[in-house]
């Protein structure tokens, strides 16, 4: 296979996935140049701006390691990186839904990729609450962008393949 080709497969996919990167730094900036750390600013009764810090992963997950996560996560994210590339060459064609979801994630993993090995740490900010007393973790675009593509390869997995009659 051709570079030419790998890349007319590959095009629009990583375009989708570098837009969703840029959008993710777009407005972890934007959260950053506007709030300081811990401020939370009220956008609806359930809902908060607030700015965070994750040195973990989802929900905290080690954080509190001792910074050998920051190493550890970013070398994750290589590899899901390396190994969504490889899997949209062989894909990108022939299975436009499941390219679809591994674009969402690629770019959700390398926003967050770039957060680790800029910041070290995950910069968060969109936080979901229950009436002041409940609070999910603060997330950002890219934890968004990974559970949209999680989610659109779930649905391509159990509905589209069902659809089609492709038999696992």
């Amino acid at each position: 296979m051709t570079i030419k080709l790998i890349w007319q497969r590959l095009q629009r996919w990583w375009a989708l996935a570098f837009v969703i990167f840029v959008l993710d730094w777009i407005t972890k900036q934007a959260v950053e140049s506007n709030l300081s750390y811990g401020q939370e600013i009220a956008v609806l009764p359930f809902f908060d701006l607030t700015l965070r810090f994750n040195t973990g992963a989802a929900f905290s997950f080690l954080a509190q390691a001792g910074g050998w996560q920051r190493w550890f996560f970013s070398l994750i994210a290589i590899a899901v990186v390396v190994g969504i590339s490889w899997r949209l060459v062989k894909i990108a064609k022939t299975n436009p839904w499941e390219a679809l979801s591994l674009s969402f994630i690629l770019g959700g993993a390398v926003g967050n990729l770039y957060d680790r090995l800029v910041y070290g740490h995950v910069v968060d900010f969109l936080q979901f609450h229950w009436q002041q007393t409940w609070y999910f973790p603060a997330f950002n675009v890219a934890d968004s962008a990974i559970t949209i593509g999680v989610i659109l390869m779930l649905f391509e997995g159990f509905v589209v393949k069902k659809h089609e009659g492709v038999k696992e």
